[in-house]
């Protein structure tokens, strides 16, 4: 049955996998997104000529698009897909913790502070103030000013090693190219469900992103964009409808 005059309508998201463009091995199934919208570009000069400057000749060229995804559902993998960063398995993080000030004017830190880290005591009440006179030895901080029972703050960096996930993006990080295949459904006026694809051969995320946290209203969302561009086949994007069996 051929379908290609029949009227249908979509109100469905696409779900999308990510291939490396370059390594052909998938990275990420994105099946996570709320709307996932397609659009084709072109541009178009005229030649002119004759009185009232009328338009005579058209040219088409600039043929482009994009591929845009708005979720609110996140993961690193999605962060690593924007960036283009490298991911590692350590961390380094600022740790404050208050403390109460024992024999002989030490404080114990609960963990020991990173390699040519600082550490800053402040008062209980003067918190990132004015920084106590201090030596460190290991997790044992000894403040020449203070006395036994009081309350202070302790700031420093610590070391990150179990269960953690880090993207580091530089100045010479970006977002690598991929193929992306989306599937979606398409409902006729007959009531019929035809599956609906597409394959956009060759996208380029844009390196803009945009992590939104607020205590109220709707959770986050991110906008990803991915620029059309054409392989080396010259293909762009392939529109796909399933026929009824």
């Amino acid at each position: 049955m051929d379908n290609t005059n029949k009227l249908m309508a979509n109100r469905e998201v696409a779900d999308l996998t990510f291939v490396d463009y370059k390594t052909k091995v998938p990275f990420l199934n994105l099946d996570f997104a709320n709307v996932t919208t397609t659009e084709l570009t072109g541009e178009s000069v005229f030649a002119y000529g004759g009185k009232g400057h009328p338009k005579r000749v058209s040219f088409s060229g600039e043929r482009g698009g994009t591929l845009t995804i708005e979720t609110q559902m996140q993961s690193f993998r999605l962060y690593q897909l924007l960036t283009g960063g490298n991911v590692g398995k350590t961390a380094k993080f600022i740790k404050r913790e208050v403390l109460t000030v024992g024999n002989n004017g030490t404080v114990t830190l609960t963990e020991t502070p990173s390699n040519g880290s600082s550490v800053n005591i402040f008062s209980a009440d003067d918190d990132c103030g004015e920084p106590k006179n201090i030596t460190v030895t290991g997790q044992t901080v000894t403040i020449t000013d203070a006395s036994d029972g009081d309350k202070v703050i302790a700031y420093y960096i610590k070391n990150i090693t179990d269960n953690v996930h880090k993207i580091s993006v530089k100045g010479s990080s970006f977002p690598k190219a991929f193929t992306v295949y989306g599937d979606t459904i398409m409902k006729t006026e007959n009531d019929e469900i035809l599956p609906y694809k597409f394959i956009a051969y060759k996208v380029a995320p844009q390196s803009n992103m945009s992590l939104g946290m607020s205590n109220n209203g709707d959770p986050g969302t991110i906008t990803i964009t991915c620029d059309l561009l054409v392989n080396e086949n010259d293909e762009m994007i392939d529109l796909i409808l399933e026929e009824e069996e």
